[in-house]
């Protein structure tokens, strides 16, 4: 799709599905780089031919860094009807990520995050705090290899930089990520954080619809994805 190259998953009249790459905004920022919403806004207009603005609901996101599934509103009903089921725990999201150490072979974590909005850095913090937000995952680990460990995480709430954080916390930061785990890993290295599957009801038809991608096999996942 276009010369950025973004992968087509699935397309009807209500939703747009595609496989966001690595690195590219899921909407414009201050970067002024190119961001995946305009683009695919771009792509539609051309490809349908349609004048003026083209109507495309974000009804998620992934940060910057990170790669994978993503389900986007052809119309503003599928976008509300989305939203109601990211709301009421219909919209499931599940990720696959490389942590440092050997965590426990499954769990569930749950904290209290606050982003500080001046940094954008997310941090745990006590019940008690005035604006923390509970979160919470469950995980399993798939495979432990060179001191890394592939994890297959299922995100019960969406709360900002939440499984970087939440891993970090317990002492199992991501691979590549320099902002919760820049002890542990290496200028330039890329975060291995993919969003492998995202679940939903199609808005009108009611049908469950899974959506589902692989990471590139690329350091680390190349460790666990590449038969030896």
């Amino acid at each position: 799709m276009g010369q950025q190259k973004i992968t087509l998953l699935y397309e009807d009249n209500h939703l747009l599905v595609v496989e966001k790459p690595v690195n590219m905004p899921t909407q414009g920022d201050a970067s002024g780089d190119p961001d995946l919403l305009s683009l695919l806004k771009e792509d539609l207009k051309v490809r349908y031919q349609k004048p003026g603005q083209v109507y495309l609901g974000l009804v998620h996101r992934l940060d910057r860094p990170v790669g994978g599934v993503m389900v986007f509103a052809k119309t503003s009903k599928a976008a509300s009807r989305l939203g109601e089921q990211i709301r009421t725990g219909g919209f499931k999201k599940t990720y696959l990520a490389v942590v440092h150490g050997q965590p426990e072979k499954s769990g569930r974590l749950e904290h209290f995050l606050l982003k500080d909005r001046m940094t954008n850095i997310v941090q745990a913090v006590s019940s008690a705090t005035t604006g923390g937000k509970k979160a919470i995952l469950e995980y399993e680990v798939l495979m432990e290899k060179a001191g890394l460990s592939l994890v297959r995480i299922n995100l019960l709430t969406g709360r900002p930089h939440q499984i970087r954080v939440q891993f970090s916390t317990i002492g199992h930061p991501l691979y590549g990520d320099q902002k919760y785990g820049a002890s542990f890993n290496q200028p330039g290295q890329q975060i291995a954080l993919w969003s492998q599957e995202i679940q939903c009801l199609h808005p009108t038809k009611k049908e469950a619809m899974p959506f589902s991608s692989s990471p590139p096999l690329v350091a680390p996942w190349h460790l666990f994805f590449t038969k030896t």
